[in-house]
Formats: structure tokens, C-alpha cells, sequence
């Protein structure tokens, strides 16, 4: 393997690092104009339930967290996530301490700006576009000027992200993702966030095109299958895109409550980011009766129906039939759709163990998005010549097939990339 190919070590060496870790011992939940909400810890009894999470914090503990995060309520305050969510990701961060608190708030409180002496990327028209359209559902600001502070914020994180990391390539939707986080974290811990969520745990929808994203909802019709064959049935004339706004923001474009989205990132970042591909197989499951009362001739109607998420989204159970689906239906017996459909290099696959996704680094992250491009265009030749031997396969082009096989095959001696990818037809 040539040295550009090897991955960056797996082992992060600034995990809790004194000099470079972030330090997350704020326990105040800001409301948009930075009060402190009524069910901070500084003003009630802590709950044995949230005892246990700042147990687990204290720990660094993710198994436990992940327990935690799918039992009702998930971490229950924005308090709590402030802690959790950036073990989750794995963040180099010391939780609460005994130190200054004023100085631990007066860090937290600091945003970075350094990204803004850095070429801008290439997609800062779109983000632009889009934060414009921020803030739709939540919160409810008394004037546009708090407003308008808050879309500057949100795209000062989003842009840090970018040009940080300019081979990542913005999606529409991406926003609302972020904006959960700008909502729930304090400045200090938004940016690296995002950044960790992206480079490894969503990097397949950051990709230069959306090919790796339809493939994760093509395991949607094998889940189903699995699951329920009769309703696989009834779908298979509607193809799964319907899941992609959902599976693509995480749920933050369709979820209009900021609590609920906020409790469902809850459950999201702690199990594997298959889980979200999951859940979404579970709401069709949810809908069975509904579906069967549209003929399976009607995709149209089919795909409008399951494009929009159900009201009112009762999603404490979804989460707890969604992890149960998970047990009973595991990627690795989806067969095809799994197997050959998603890449290695996917983050479906890099990131299969939450623990062992936040001990990567972001070099690591970027490493999988290099071979998981490269990986594409394999596919894409691929495919492009089975598509040419089809052509020549008629009878009329018997003889151009022989020439075209010919020079096929003098080429593959010559290419062990091309070689490699034909081999592929024989798994």
C-alpha cells in the first residue's frame, strides 16, 4: 500500500489532553437570550436518573450513556447534553470539576474565529442561502435583531466547519443539523461538534455527490423485507428516497420541536449512525395499515405519504421498537444491500462502534472520505463497463463485442485499478 493511501493512526493523542481539551464544566442551559432555564442543577435537586449521567460523564462511560440515552426522557436538560454529547463524539474535553466556575463559564462562552482568516469554501453561497432560512420553529425570538444574531452564529459554526475541513461539501439540510447543536451547546463546544459529527459520522452525505446517501436508504427495502415481506411487497414500486430528508438532517428538517429533536439526537449520537436508517424503516413499519389502504400502483401517493413524518411522533417508542428492529435485523444480514451496496469506507461501516468512533481523529475521518471518493469512481467505471458490454452483447454487435473484448482485456493488464474493480462481479 502506497504511503498517501495508509490510514492516520486510530488512536487519537489528544483525548483529555490538559493543554488542547475543551472544557465542558458549564452546567447552565441558555435559553436563546442566554438566561439560565429554570431546571439547571444550580436550582433543583439532581434526579438519581441524572446522577447517573454525570456518573457516566465523570467516567467518560459510553456504554453506559448509551444505555442511558434510550431509556425515557434520553439526557433529560440541556445541562446534561452539554456534557454527554461531546463524550459521545468524542471530544477531548474534561467534564464538570471543582475548579473557577467563572472562569470555566467564561471560556465556554468564547466562540472561535480564527477559521475567519481562512480561504472561504466553495459552497459559503448556499450556506448563506440556506441559514437565511433559519429558525423557522424554534425558538420564538422577540425581535428579528436576536434573530439575526443567532443566524450569524449559525453560520460562523458552520462556516468554521467548512473551511477547517474544505474537502467536506455542504448539503442542504445541513443547517438544521447545526442549529440543534448552536441551540444546545455553549459557543466553546459547537464548532468541534459539528466538525467530529461531520468528518465521522455523517461524512457520507458531505461527499461530492449523494450516491453514498441513497445507498444507506437502499437497506431501507431490506430492513423491510426482513421485517415485514407482505409490506416490502406492497413498496417495492416506490423507491426509498422518500427516507432522505429525514435520514439526510438527521430528523432536525422535519421535527419542529426543539426539545424533541433534541432528545432524539439524544438516542442518535449515542448508537451507530445506522440507527437513523433504522428508525426510518420503523416509521413505515408504523404506518403498515396506512400504506395498505394505498394501492402499491401509487407510488406517487406512497411516496408522498411516507415523505412526511407522522404527527404526532410519539418517539419514545419509536426509539425503543427502532433499537429492538436493530437487534433483530443487524446490517450484517441484510445481505447485498449491505454487503456490496456500502462501501467500506462508508461511515456506516467506519463507524459500526460509537466508542471506537470517538476514539478516531479527524485525520481519520478525511482519510475515509479520500478512499470512499475513490471507492465511488471505482464503481462508477464499474458500472460504465457493464453498461458498454451490455451494448455490444446483441447479436448485430457480436463482432464489435470480440474487439471491444479485446481491448477490454489488454487494458486490464495494463490497469490494476480497472482489474480489481471487475473482480468485484464475482463476489
Amino acid at each position: 500500500m502506497a504511503e498517501a493511501d495508509r490510514p492516520p493512526s486510530l488512536e487519537r493523542n489528544d483525548v483529555l489532553d490538559e493543554k488542547n481539551g475543551i472544557d465542558a464544566t458549564d452546567t447552565s442551559s441558555p435559553a436563546a437570550d442566554g438566561t439560565v432555564t429554570e431546571d439547571s442543577p444550580q436550582t433543583r435537586e439532581t434526579s438519581p436518573k441524572e446522577a447517573l449521567i454525570l456518573d457516566a460523564c465523570g467516567r467518560r462511560d459510553i456504554s453506559e450513556l448509551q444505555a442511558l440515552a434510550e431509556l425515557p426522557g434520553g439526557f433529560i436538560t440541556d445541562d446534561l447534553r452539554q456534557e454527554a454529547w461531546p463524550i459521545l463524539l468524542g471530544l477531548p474535553i474534561r467534564t464538570r470539576t471543582d475548579g473557577d466556575e467563572k472562569a470555566h463559564e467564561a471560556y465556554l462562552s468564547q466562540e472561535d474565529l480564527s477559521w475567519k482568516h481562512l480561504p472561504p469554501h466553495k459552497d459559503e453561497d448556499q450556506v448563506r442561502l440556506d441559514v437565511d432560512r433559519a429558525f423557522v420553529y424554534y425558538p420564538h425570538y422577540r425581535t428579528d435583531d436576536e434573530r439575526n444574531r443567532q443566524k450569524a452564529h449559525l453560520s460562523n459554526v458552520i462556516l468554521s466547519v467548512l473551511r477547517r475541513h474544505p474537502y467536506l461539501c455542504y448539503f442542504q439540510g445541513y443547517h438544521d443539523i447545526a442549529q440543534v447543536f448552536l441551540l444546545v451547546l455553549p459557543p466553546a463546544l459547537r464548532a468541534p461538534a459539528v466538525t467530529r459529527l461531520s468528518t465521522l459520522r455523517i461524512r457520507d452525505f458531505m461527499l461530492p455527490n449523494l450516491t453514498a446517501a441513497l445507498a444507506q436508504l437502499r437497506l431501507i427495502p431490506s430492513i423491510l423485507n426482513a421485517a415485514d415481506p407482505k409490506l416490502c411487497a406492497h413498496l417495492s414500486q416506490t423507491e426509498p428516497f422518500f427516507a432522505l430528508s429525514g435520514t439526510l438532517t438527521m430528523y432536525a428538517h422535519d421535527i419542529q420541536s426543539l426539545g424533541e429533536i433534541a432528545r432524539l439526537f439524544d438516542v442518535l449520537l449515542a448508537r451507530e449512525p445506522i440507527f437513523s436508517v433504522y428508525m426510518f424503516a420503523q416509521i413505515v413499519l408504523n404506518r403498515r395499515t396506512e400504506l395498505f389502504e394505498t394501492p402499491p400502483t401509487e407510488p406517487e401517493m406512497l411516496h408522498s405519504i411516507l415523505s412526511k413524518l407522522p404527527q404526532p411522533l410519539d418517539l419514545e417508542a419509536l426509539i425503543t421498537a427502532t433499537s429492538e428492529l436493530c437487534a433483530r435485523y443487524p446490517p450484517e444480514t441484510l445481505g447485498a444491500a449491505w454487503r456490496r451496496g456500502i462501501s467500506e469506507f462508508s461511515a456506516l461501516k467506519t463507524a459500526r462502534s460509537t466508542a471506537d468512533c470517538a476514539g478516531q481523529s479527524e485525520a481519520v475521518g478525511e482519510y475515509y472520505f479520500t478512499q470512499h471518493v475513490r471507492d465511488l469512481e471505482r464503481r462508477e467505471r464499474r458500472a460504465q463497463v457493464v453498461k458498454a458490454l451490455w451494448a455490444y452483447s446483441r447479436p448485430a454487435g457480436m463482432v464489435g463485442f470480440a474487439v471491444l473484448f479485446g481491448v477490454l482485456a489488454y487494458w486490464m493488464r495494463r490497469s490494476p485499478l480497472v482489474s480489481s474493480s471487475l473482480a468485484g462481479f464475482s463476489e
